[in-house]
């Protein structure tokens, strides 16, 4: 979202609240602090509901690298030789204690 979109919405949002409290309350002050209070209030929830959009992508950015991982884990080879046993490195010759 735009910076000018979200700026003419939340200007829209405070001028419909600001008529409205004062048509309820016909006191410009009450109007102006119930209307500061309001866009303090907006602005903490997009906040957090930005916070709150980063934590959920990365957490499925970890969930898909970590299924991704364990997919490769699962496509190698199996190895030919008993488990316990140690295969001989290649181009490493043989020691002839074992």
């Amino acid at each position: 979202m735009s910076f000018v979109l979200f700026l003419r919405g939340l200007i829209g949002v405070l001028l419909v609240f600001a008529i409205t409290t004062y048509v309820i309350t016909q006191s410009l002050w009450t109007t102006f602090i119930q209307t500061l209070i309001c866009a303090v209030l907006l602005q903490i929830g997009y906040f957090a509901a930005v916070l709150f959009l980063v934590w959920r992508s990365a957490d499925k950015t970890k969930d898909e690298a970590s299924t991704a991982k364990d997919e490769a884990l699962q496509s190698l080879p199996k190895e030919d030789h008993p488990a316990g046993k140690v295969s001989q490195l290649p181009g490493v010759p043989r020691s002839g204690n074992l």
